[in-house]
């Protein structure tokens, strides 16, 4: 099938057969990644800018990469001595970015629908890097994409996302992805962080950690996302580890060729043990890498790649 879509705003839009494309594509580029020379011009003579107005380094690193590895010119906007101190608004930024030729947007902002809101109102394509507490599609892309990697088709595989899921964009979006692909799905965590509204989204709800761990065969950890609670949603941290961090006595209850999954930054000893962390179950490097590779896909796909056009290169 072709590629119809200029942006990628949410994973809840798209369709299985988009998101199996989006992966056949990064298939192909994860193999040109293995090469001496990791560079092809398929995106040359363009011009990407990464419009982050939230901290980060993963995402904002790997779509650096991702379209420095396509040939694209790449500026990465730095919001502390932009104007936007001075009070210019997101629209302003964005129109002004777009008025010196830019080819395309890859934003981040702390305020839910900001990408859907310069989808609308620019002529270049829009690609959302986390948008507040709503979607993070690219990282649930790139987490589909390792779990497919490592366990083949996800269809009736069991899934626990464990930790904060009321504020998490990333679990939202993971969400939206692994039921589409016929996953299973468990969220797990404190009744203040995983209400049973979610169960809306057709997942299950579980405040029993062993019963949701048993016999899983992906975990995926949260950190509790401070930055975006306005009030207290458990006592203390040490009690939060005590009842629901990973450990290896509650690994153990996991399937035993199950995978550990977070995508960062991790809390050491907070949602997870260090030793699951650095284990031989873990698959958090694989995440990051495997971001590269997907982050390429998409930005070719919304600068008008043709899919049909991408083979594996040996």
């Amino acid at each position: 099938m072709s590629w119809n879509r200029r942006h990628l705003l949410t994973l809840e839009e798209l369709s299985l057969a988009e998101i199996d494309q989006i992966h056949s594509v990064a298939t192909a580029f994860k193999k040109v990644l293995g090469r001496s020379v990791k560079k092809i011009p398929a995106l040359r003579g363009k011009t990407i800018i990464n419009l982050f107005l939230e901290p980060s380094t993963r995402t904002r690193m790997a779509f650096d990469m991702a379209a420095k590895r396509l040939s694209a010119d790449v500026i990465s906007f730095d919001a502390a001595s932009s104007s936007t101190t001075k009070g210019e608004t997101l629209r302003d930024t964005a129109e002004n970015i777009a008025a010196l030729g830019a080819d395309m947007i890859v934003l981040r902002h702390n305020c839910a629908g900001s990408p859907l809101y310069l989808s609308k109102i620019l002529g270049i394509p829009v690609i959302n890097a986390g948008d507040g507490s709503h979607e993070h599609p690219t990282q649930g892309l790139l987490d589909t994409f390792t779990m497919r990697e490592r366990l083949g088709s996800l269809k009736g595989r069991r899934v626990v996302i464990l930790g904060d899921i009321l504020f998490s964009r990333v679990a939202r979006s993971n969400i939206h992805a692994l039921t589409k692909l016929g996953a299973n799905v468990t969220l797990c965590g404190p009744s203040t962080l995983v209400p049973h509204s979610l169960e809306s989204l057709g997942v299950t709800v579980s405040h029993d950690l062993r019963s949701a761990l048993a016999d899983a065969e992906v975990v995926m950890l949260l950190r509790i996302q401070h930055e975006r609670q306005t009030a207290t949603m458990f006592p203390s941290l040490g009690e939060y580890t005590s009842m629901f961090g990973l450990n290896q006595t509650r690994a153990s209850w996991l399937h035993p060729k199950a995978i550990i999954m977070h995508p960062g930054p991790i809390n050491r000893g907070v949602e997870i043990d260090s030793s699951l962390a650095d284990g031989e179950r873990s698959v958090i490097l694989d995440q990051v890498t495997n971001g590269i590779a997907v982050r390429m896909a998409c930005l070719y796909l919304c600068a008008g790649g043709a899919p049909e056009s991408v083979t594996p290169v040996d």
